[in-house]
């Protein structure tokens, strides 16, 4: 869901997309450039969209202090896929390489961290080797070695314990599935995957049975933390993650709030990537994103962790009085909704493409804040960011054009082609803490009505999505016809946006993100020519042939190219939103004004 990469590095587009965003934004909300910031020392309208606000300001000591509508999917390293679960979990872990922590598109490219450079590479690209820096530790004051971070890896290949987060790295190093996890490993040590070598606590070798152009990458992603063994708690391991950052767990209760206080044993000279300014950081969780909004208001809380944009009500209040505490970045991601095939009769194309057709595209757009704070209306499946995208130029369905508002006539053809000429009945599943998906469905479930497709919304735990839509099974069982989620890159490429989406080897009985479970052999031989293709025209070239098969397929509804109003309190500093997480603030560095 968040990071990056390519041979030429991450989202190129986005920058400019941005810009060009925030000067629209500008002429719709007014104000802009003019905004000199408030009385209380607020930043300014858009003062941190990919630039640095108020870097010189931070200071350490005082806490930080998170609110969320959602707690994470989950705070293990292996297991957590939410894009702001990532980031935030850069305070307790590191990995070799991660996300530079700088403003807009430099802020995708990766920089060592717990190693002292980038790979050294094998002319064959298949050999990649690392050193390990020296002072890195564990909370307890233990170095971290190799072998801990081969063991973190390894954990990868625990889907039966550990599911839901990316499995990248088990599909680049063991295609065959041949290792089977730390857990079920017969060596003494438990550190059998012969993918790895460790010659030494300092270096690490990885041998990829074939090349991988996005390799590195899937090793900037919180999956390729060091885990220590003897601190391995398996599925509770998400309780109290063991920290290799600046800070340590202090206490975590689910779904209430989250501690995390500085770990002492962390040494600022052995980590180039973190400032740790403050001296704790919690996070409250929130039932009502409304309730959240007011306290962010209010000036109990400095930033939203969920970074997903205001809700509606809070949104109004903030842009007609808090402007100047209001960011507008364009986001990574895409919001739409998705086809499960085991569902009938979404098995069938031509009552896929009833409910593209069918659609409202301006109400859904309207529903997720209009153009200003939801997005442009969303054509296509490939995000802006990524190399080989084409925006709403390409728009097969015409969503963004002449059926913009829907086209009845066109979906009443494809559901007398699917043997519905009367429409049908189906269930529309989306999370109940997301206001802004609650208000999408029920555009949706209007519209699709004047065609006959009557539609039951059934409101989901936000917190347990990789067991509720993240189960084929249970999917099929509820009768989920629709799911309304959203996506955005791991890294920046077609491999990282779209293959846990619509590769069929990437379907998974729980944690599964291929929820239309498509497993068509043409997108799965693209995938493979790409994973091999080394130039950058290539890889673009094949980008944009998946994204035309996707939509062919009929399997999602596109809403919206996703852009967010983020609010950050007059007391942070050093605030900046990062193309490495998707548009969101990169928390890493994040410090406040006046400690306290």
């Amino acid at each position: 869901m968040t990071t990056q990469r390519a041979s030429g590095r991450r989202k190129q587009a986005l920058a400019a997309v941005a810009a060009a965003a925030a000067l629209l934004t500008t002429a719709a909300c007014g104000g802009g450039s003019g905004d000199k910031g408030s009385k209380d020392g607020a930043a300014g309208f858009d003062a941190a969209n990919n630039k640095v606000a108020q870097a010189s300001l931070a200071k350490k000591g005082g806490t930080l202090k998170f609110g969320a509508a959602q707690d994470a999917d989950s705070w293990d390293t292996t297991r957590g896929y939410y894009g702001f679960m990532w980031n935030f979990s850069r305070y307790y872990s590191r990995q070799l390489v991660t996300n530079s922590p700088a403003a807009g598109k430099e802020g995708a490219k990766l920089t060592p961290d717990l190693a002292t450079g980038l790979a050294k590479i094998s002319a064959d690209g298949k050999t990649y080797t690392y050193t390990l820096r020296d002072g890195s530790t564990w909370e307890d004051g233990k170095p971290i070695t190799s072998k801990d971070v081969k063991y973190g890896i390894e954990r990868v290949w625990a889907q039966d314990v550990l599911s839901g987060g990316p499995t990248y790295l088990q599909e680049v190093l063991d295609p065959k599935g041949e290792y089977k996890g730390p857990y079920k490993d017969t060596s003494a040590d438990k550190l059998g995957l012969k993918a790895i070598d460790t010659p030494d606590d300092k270096t690490i070798v990885f041998h990829l049975p074939k090349a991988n152009s996005d390799f590195e990458e899937m090793l900037g992603l919180t999956s390729a933390s060091p885990v220590r063994q003897d601190k391995d708690t398996k599925s509770k391991y998400q309780l109290h993650p063991f920290s290799s950052g600046p800070y340590k767990f202090e206490s975590y209760n689910p779904g209430k709030d989250l501690t995390l206080v500085r770990n002492t044993e962390w040494k600022q000279a052995s980590d180039p990537v973190r400032k740790a300014y403050p001296d704790k950081i919690t996070m409250q969780f929130f039932s009502n994103a409304n309730d959240l909004d007011q306290r962010l208001i209010s000036g109990d809380l400095d930033l939203d962790a969920n970074q997903t944009g205001m809700s509606p009500q809070g949104r109004t209040e903030a842009l007609k009085q808090h402007k100047e505490n209001l960011d507008n970045p364009v986001s990574g991601y895409i919001r739409y909704a998705v086809f499960p095939q085991s569902v009938k009769p979404f098995d069938d194309i031509h009552c896929r493409k009833a409910v593209i057709y069918g659609a409202d595209h301006v109400s859904l757009q309207t529903a997720r804040g209009g153009p200003v704070a939801g997005g442009d209306i969303g054509t296509n499946m490939l995000p802006p960011s990524v190399a080989g995208a084409e925006g709403q130029k390409y728009d097969p369905y015409q969503l963004a054009g002449a059926g913009k508002s829907g086209n009845v006539a066109k979906a009443k053809e494809e559901l007398k082609a699917c043997g519905k000429p009367n429409g049908f009945k189906t269930t529309i599943a989306v999370r109940n803490n997301k206001p802004v998906e609650v208000a999408t469905a029920q555009s949706l479930q209007a519209s699709l009505k004047k065609i006959g497709i009557t539609v039951e919304i059934d409101q989901f735990d936000g917190s347990q999505t990789t067991g509720i839509i993240g189960s084929p099974s249970n999917v099929q069982k509820k009768g989920y016809g629709i799911i309304i989620m959203g996506w955005g890159p791991d890294f920046p490429s077609v491999q990282g946006f779209g293959r846990p989406l619509w590769d069929g080897s990437y379907i998974h009985e729980s944690g599964n993100n291929n929820y239309a479970l498509i497993d068509d052999k043409a997108i799965n031989g693209l995938f493979d020519q790409y994973t091999t293709t080394l130039d950058d025209a290539g890889k673009a070239q094949i980008s944009t042939q998946i994204n035309h098969k996707v939509m062919e397929g009929g399997y999602y509804l596109p809403f919206v190219f996703e852009k967010f109003i983020n609010w950050r309190s007059s007391n942070l500093a050093n605030v900046y939103t990062s193309d490495g997480y998707s548009g969101m603030y990169d928390f890493v560095n994040l410090g406040l004004k006046n400690p306290k």
